[in-house]
């Protein structure tokens, strides 16, 4: 089996054992439903290819993917580009349910649903210039794209509600530090030390490398699942609210919110 698709907003090849997925929306990689549900086809595509062992995930541009599209619409009222995050929430179970070893190649910011996708990696690699930010409560939102679950998992219980309720951006150095990175290089050696740890992955059983990841991975997709439905209940009645028409205009402003609990 080949990988013959052309995608709008990916770049998706093949070499020996290691499949990479990059994705192409520069300079932020903003994402939407229609980029999730690529990056989920080309990973259940590369479940399909045999010779395809480990993947790696990474960007084009300044940021690895600095979240959704937030803007203002000509009355100057919040604007969420993506509609109901409920279809885009259905790619990411998706991505979850995939069997291949993922490794993230995060070169720079990883903001909000940015974050999620980086977390439906088992690995990152990433450098000082790389960000993480989890800046939902800032916008006067919830957290979504499975995070709720992902995050404590990843980085603790107490380190993640720290993320979750300053909405602060965490550097490189401190990501290593609290377990979002696994490993720190120079921004121009991310990606080659993302491919040689996914080449090393790959030199091992197929067979083995998928039934540990199942075994290790357990109900981690059907969790993703529940809990997105629970983040898509709380986003919902959150977008009505003054609180996320000011976080959003405040972000497009680049100042400080100024919320009014309503």
């Amino acid at each position: 089996m080949t990988l013959t698709e052309s995608y709008e907003d990916i770049i998706v090849s093949l070499d020996k054992n290691v499949g990479s997925i990059e994705i192409n929306r520069p300079p932020y990689n903003f994402f939407d439903h229609s980029l999730i549900r690529q990056i989920a086809d080309a990973l259940e595509r590369f479940d399909d290819v045999k010779s395809c062992r480990a993947i790696v995930l990474f960007a084009k541009g300044k940021a690895f993917c600095a979240g959704a599209q937030f803007s203002e619409d000509a009355e100057g009222q919040a604007n969420y580009s993506l509609g109901s995050p409920a279809p885009l929430y259905d790619e990411a179970v998706r991505i979850f349910q995939t069997k291949k070893p993922i490794v993230a190649a995060i070169h720079g910011a990883a903001v909000g649903g940015g974050l999620g996708l980086a977390l439906t990696a088992d690995f990152r690699i990433g450098c000082s210039e790389s960000r993480f930010v989890a800046n939902f409560t800032k916008l006067g939102f919830h957290p979504g794209f499975g995070l709720t679950v992902t995050l404590p998992a990843l980085i603790g219980k107490n380190n993640a509600e720290l993320m979750f309720y300053t909405s602060r951006r965490i550097k490189g150095e401190k990501a290593l530090e609290i377990g979002l990175l696994n490993e720190l290089v120079p921004q121009s050696s991310v990606f080659q030390t993302s491919m040689n740890l996914a080449s090393e992955i790959a030199e091992c059983s197929p067979l083995g490398l998928l039934s540990t990841r199942a075994t290790v991975r357990g109900d981690l997709a059907d969790r993703i699942r529940r809990a997105t439905k629970l983040e898509l209940k709380e986003q919902t009645w959150l977008r009505e609210t003054e609180d996320f028409a000011e976080g959003v205009k405040a972000v497009a402003e680049r100042r400080a919110a100024r919320f009014s609990g309503k």
